[in-house]
This record gives C-alpha cells, structure tokens and sequence, in this order.
C-alpha cells in the first residue's frame, strides 16, 4: 500500500539525482518464476545508470548510488510477493519500493525531482479502493483498483475470527453454522440461542467492532478511498453501527465471501464502485467545457504549469502514456517547451500533476479520445 502521505512526502523531495523506475509485475506465473519481472527492472536500471553517467557521475558513484535496486534482482523472496506494478523511488540517502495495483509501462526518468504522475490512478479515476471480507472464521482485506485487486496483510489488531473476541468457549457451545438462503445465494450464517437472540448481537457487534478498530490503525493517513464490504446483508446493516471509516460505501457485496474467488470479488466491487469513480471525472469534465474560454479553464501547457505552481488548478486532466518536456523558472514563471527529452529540461506534465496533487486537486490520466480536448495532452479546469 502507498498513502497520499507517502506521495506528497515523495513530491517533496528535491536532490541532485532522483531516480524513478516503474515496471509491471504478477503476483504469481511464469514471469515470477522465471525471473522476467526482475529482467524488466534490470534493464530499466540500466538505463537509469547510463542517464546519471551522462550527467557526470563516476561508475563508482553509479554502483553505490544504485545499490539498493541492484540488490533487489536477485532476491526471489522479494519477487514472489509482487502485485501489479513496482514502483522504485531513490537519491543519494533515501530508497523507496511500493508494490501497487496499477500495471506500470516500463519506465524510468531521472532529474531533480521524483516522477510521480504515474501514480495518479491510484487517487483518481481508475479510482483506489478498498474491500473488506466478512466471515465468523475469517477477515481478508483487499486493494483494488479499476484493473487489479491485491490481498493486503492486516495487522494484529485486527481479529481473524469471531472467536478470537467472544472467546472460546462460547464458540464451542453456543455458535453452530447453519444454511440461510439469501436471494439465490446460499450463505453460511452463525447464531446463538434463537433467531434474534440478544447475546449473539451483542458478540456480533463486540467483533466488528474490533474488525473496525483493527482496520482503522491501517488507515491513519488522510487518504479516504471507498471501503467496499462483502457479508451477508443482516451483518452488513450491524457493521455499519459500529464502523468508524469515513468513506464506508453505502452498498454491500451481497452473500458469503466463501462463495467468491477473488475475480468475482472484484468484478462485483468494480460494478457498484464504477458510477462513484466516475461521476467526478464526467463533473469536471462537463465544467470544463463550459469554462473554457472564460480564463477559468484551459489546454495551453504554459498557463497550466504557471496556475498549478501557484496552487490554481482544480483538476488536471492528462493524457495518458503522454509527457510533454521542457525547462521552467518557478520565481520567474518562464516556461519553455522542448520537442525531445534532454539533461537539462523535465517533464512538464509530471510538474503539473505533483503541484495540483500537492494542492489537493484532482489528477485524472486518460487516453486521447476521452480527453475534454484532445487537441492537447493536458487540460485544466481553474479554482475560482
């Protein structure tokens, strides 16, 4: 998992040499076994050491600079517990690696600042979110995005069972399992003494509310993505009495976890989470086309920059797989736009994006035809 904090912190730094690298990985196959995943980080270190030797460092300061991502090829511990995307982050004194559900293209930039539009999906648009499973004999939480979903570990505060709160004994001699026909789902359910039976709501909520306490010690940054649950509807509706979350999503997945790989979970989770994501993005977009024209929006690269430096734009719309380089004066304001990346210039659009990011404001990656216009790579809608 990479917080908002995380980012904003990465957004902050700026040395001499920062380099970026994102590469796709699996969770599991032939790439994994086969090392094909660590061959693509391999060769975009490569690269990234041919760029710093350009700019003049020695191959002994390249080696110890590079240690950190060098050690990382050969460690098949490290490989075998990958997601969708690798994201690699290191200067002098600092080495960052974020495992994410986002499929990176192969990738690596290296400047005075760290290459974060990459990471945009995760906050906007393909939209973050999370999914919590709830069983009487087991939680799982997940991270998901539009495209992937990843098992995340919960930490210790956060029960496995029911029996791990209420206690032994009372799992021995009160609860049993029975069959409740839910919808055309058949789902495995726990009670007590009775249908309604006061003791078993009371151990009901004493458990979710330690799942909600335990879940809340790993969501302490700022970052709010949709908490998606799956249960059975009647423990949903006591769930939320107890949940403390600020973005628990309205609607449950409804049925017994058990009954759902991980593919289902997903597709389910994406089909109530889908109009949620992108409302935002067709708002914005709708008001962008409105305010053009009016100074409060635009697709000219020079006012974008100048505005997100100053903390102006509200949302940031960004081709995706685009860059557009160049060099900027941020005292001065002067930015000049260059055909072809050089030593001395840097991506615009990545400046762009940490500045709103920055500030707040929504970053959406998008490809060409869904841009509000697509005669340029970036558009902006202003705050006003």
């Amino acid at each position: 998992m990479i917080t908002k904090k995380e980012v904003l912190d990465l957004a902050n730094i700026h040395d001499s040499f920062c380099v970026s690298i994102f590469i796709p990985t699996h969770r599991a196959g032939e790439e994994t076994l086969s090392g094909k995943d660590a061959l693509h980080l391999k060769n975009q270190l490569k690269d990234a050491r041919s760029k710093l030797e350009g700019q003049g460092m020695s191959q002994k300061e390249i080696n110890d600079f590079t240690k950190p991502v060098y050690n990382l090829l050969n460690d098949s511990e490290f490989w075998r517990h990958q997601s969708d995307g690798l994201a690699i982050f290191l200067t002098e004194k600092m080495f960052k690696k974020f495992t994410v559900p986002v499929r990176f293209e192969e990738f690596n930039y290296v400047s005075n600042e760290f290459y974060i539009k990459s990471l945009m999906p995760l906050f906007n648009g393909d939209g973050l979110f999370y999914l919590l499973t709830l069983k009487a004999d087991e939680v799982k939480f997940y991270e998901g995005t539009r495209h992937s979903i990843t098992e995340i570990e919960t930490p210790e505060e956060v029960p496995s069972q029911l029996e791990d709160v209420v206690g032994y004994d009372y799992e021995q001699k009160s609860l049993q399992f029975r069959s409740e026909k839910q919808g055309n789902r058949e789902a495995g359910m726990y009670h007590g003494h009775g249908e309604g039976d006061a003791k078993e709501q009371d151990e009901l909520e004493s458990y979710f509310r330690a799942i909600d306490k335990g879940i809340m010690s790993m969501l302490h940054d700022n970052q709010k993505p949709p908490l998606v649950v799956c249960c059975l509807d009647t423990h949903f509706a006591q769930y939320k009495e107890v949940n403390t979350y600020d973005n628990l999503f309205p609607k449950n997945i409804s049925g017994n976890p058990a009954d759902k790989d991980i593919q289902l979970l997903h597709e389910e989770s994406w089909q109530l989470l889908e109009p949620y994501f992108s409302k935002l993005r067709e708002d914005k977009k709708e008001e962008f086309h409105k305010l053009l024209g009016s100074g409060k929006a635009s697709s000219d690269i020079g006012d974008i920059i100048s505005a997100s430096l100053n903390g102006k734009v509200d949302t940031l719309f960004i081709e995706n797989r685009a860059d557009v380089f160049g060099t900027f004066d941020p005292n001065k304001q002067d930015i000049k736009v260059e055909e072809v990346r050089k030593v001395s210039n840097v991506s615009l659009l990545n400046i762009s994006a940490l500045n709103t990011f920055k500030k707040d404001g929504n970053v959406f990656l998008m490809e060409s035809e869904n841009m509000p216009d697509n005669t340029s790579k970036v558009n902006a809608v202003y705050k006003y």
